[in-house]
């Protein structure tokens, strides 16, 4: 199953509530994915722009994408940004494939088809 690591920041609200009554949101999240048969692997708060990281496995970008969305919109977090993981065996992949697309740059030459809008 592919893995995934979201950034979260919570709202000033938010951690007001937390502050009044602690809470371990790791047992939230946990259920969260796997309702979509997925595993939670990691949940760390830190310093910075964000104010924490999941790790999460899922059976697919839908499944992910799911739970972000439930996250999202419930209201607590002021931010949520989820990136997709790629192993070192897909990303080896994926050069040996981008080797063979024969990219040109804008305004290297190449002849470009003539557009036309109705």
């Amino acid at each position: 199953m592919p893995l995934y690591l979201s950034k979260f920041s919570y709202t000033p609200e938010t951690w007001a509530r937390l502050a009044s009554n602690p809470e371990d949101r790791r047992k939230a999240a946990k259920a969260y994915i796997e309702s979509v048969g997925g595993k939670l692997h990691g949940f760390w708060y830190s310093f910075g722009t964000h104010d924490g990281y999941n790790l999460w496995e899922a059976p697919d970008n839908v499944s992910m994408a799911a739970v972000a969305v439930a996250i999202s919109g419930g209201g607590a977090l002021a931010s949520f940004e989820t990136t997709v993981l790629l192993t070192v065996e897909e990303a080896m992949e994926a050069m040996r494939q981008a080797a063979q697309i024969k990219y040109q740059p804008p305004g290297a030459g190449q002849q470009q088809p003539e557009v036309t809008v109705d």
